[in-house]
């Protein structure tokens, strides 16, 4: 065993060196395992979305962004909710019968295609090419539409057209109905779209 004495300023340095290699690693970690955390914008294109619904007055639509996807919100009056059955024999699936677990989930599987009559929830992507229908909300004869027309979305791209509850007409391009995303009521007046489990 030597007796030798430790020079102190050979010590200051291994410890300063020390030191700073363990901050380097940690500064290098650190970076790389975040890495394996979903980013911010992957978190918000899948996030649900809460929406408050108090101010929607009948016939009125509000538009929100869910995963990248327009989702309509629209107040059905009285009238557009009564016309609803008058046009199942127009409708390519009047009932949402077909691919339902796809495009509608099960509370939306009736005739207004949504948990609260009133009140519609649907992907406003058209299922045929993936246009943007426009809004024909108004009853009547108007461009494109027939004479007999109850109120509901145009697609001008292929002119498929969709009733108030989103459901294709018959003998369009579109396939299927507008998709109704998962969605539930946090209360009266606040929507949560994107989950439909508590």
């Amino acid at each position: 065993m030597s007796d030798t004495p430790i020079d102190s300023s050979k010590r200051t340095w291994i410890i300063t060196s020390a030191c700073a290699g363990a901050v380097g690693g940690v500064a290098t970690a650190v970076p790389f395992v975040s890495t394996f955390q979903p980013s911010e914008k992957a978190k918000a294109a899948g996030a649900a979305v809460e929406v408050d619904i108090s101010a929607l007055k009948p016939g009125e639509k509000v538009t929100v962004e869910w995963r990248g996807k327009p989702v309509w919100i629209i107040k059905r009056s009285p009238e557009q909710l009564a016309d609803l059955p008058k046009l199942d024999a127009q409708l390519a699936d009047p009932k949402s019968e077909r691919k339902p677990a796809e495009l509608t989930p099960e509370y939306a599987r009736n005739e207004h295609r949504s948990i609260k009559p009133e009140i519609l929830v649907a992907v406003g992507i058209c299922t045929h090419l993936g246009c943007s229908p426009t809004d024909k909300l108004q009853a009547g004869p108007q461009p494109s539409l027939p004479d007999d027309w109850k109120g509901g979305f145009l697609c001008p791209c292929h002119g498929s057209t969709f009733d108030m509850a989103g459901r294709v007409f018959k003998n369009k391009p579109a396939p299927d109905n507008l998709e109704v995303p998962p969605h539930m009521y946090l209360s009266e007046t606040k929507l949560l779209i994107g989950e439909d489990k508590a």
